[in-house]
């Protein structure tokens, strides 16, 4: 004897049951995302979830892509200095930095975040702290310091951070604060753009403050020590 749900109650199931498929398969499809697309970034310059999102919501979306021997080393030496000191001796995450910050309030910050992590948030996940994203990136950076050669991951951050409304790429950036491009920047203006990536909504750096200027001698002092640290690009 074969069971049958009464009519009325099998189409809330059924309805249930599509609603169910429908998001599995759209989770199916943002964890298959990022392993076809990195890949592709190999030797495709790839355009971020920020980017679309900016330029979707009319902030505009202004980013000149360029390749990392156009962009100043000093540029290079502050971000490392700064943002990922261990970047080239870890697999995309470092675990030290990580741990220190993990257990502090408001959830875990941008100091956690290697370069490799910042990256694929950037090109994958959204902008707001949680611990949730955080637990995406992870897998995600060591997928991406697996697959992309150092020195591309770090053309690809460069290419895609954003250094204010609808402004993305170290040489938009240069352009628009130093009138200048990126392959020509000082190492205080270089420090000066490094300085304002944890806010760069709200922070100038053509027009520094107190704090952004002192932020940028502490970076320019870090950059001009980098040697072994940039080894690896």
């Amino acid at each position: 004897m074969t069971f049958q749900l009464p009519a009325a109650l099998a189409r809330p199931f059924a309805g249930r049951k599509r609603l169910v498929t429908g998001v599995a398969k759209v989770f199916a499809l943002l964890v298959a995302l990022p392993l076809i697309l990195t890949p592709i970034y190999a030797v495709v310059p790839p355009v971020s979830t920020l980017m679309l999102w900016s330029g979707l919501t009319g902030q505009g979306m202004k980013r000149d892509w360029v390749p990392l021997d156009e962009i100043s080393p000093n540029l290079v030496n502050s971000v490392i200095m700064s943002e990922d000191g261990q970047f080239c001796s870890h697999w995309g995450v470092d675990w030290g930095a990580l741990n220190a910050v993990l257990d502090r309030e408001g959830g875990p910050s941008r100091g956690a975040s290697t370069i490799a992590m910042q990256t694929v948030k950037n090109l994958f996940l959204w902008s707001s702290r949680s611990y949730i994203r955080k637990g995406l990136e992870i897998p995600l950076a060591y997928y991406a310091d697996f697959i992309l050669s150092k020195r591309r991951v770090m053309e690809i951050y460069l290419n895609i951070a954003e250094w204010g409304p609808g402004l993305f790429g170290a040489e938009a950036a240069s352009q628009f604060y130093f009138k200048k491009p990126a392959a020509k920047l000082t190492p205080r203006q270089a420090a000066l753009l490094t300085a304002a990536l944890p806010n760069p909504i709200t922070r100038n750096p053509a027009k520094p403050t107190r704090y952004l200027n002192s932020r940028a001698r502490n970076i320019e002092a870090r950059a001009r020590a980098a040697r072994d640290y940039v080894g690896c690009l």
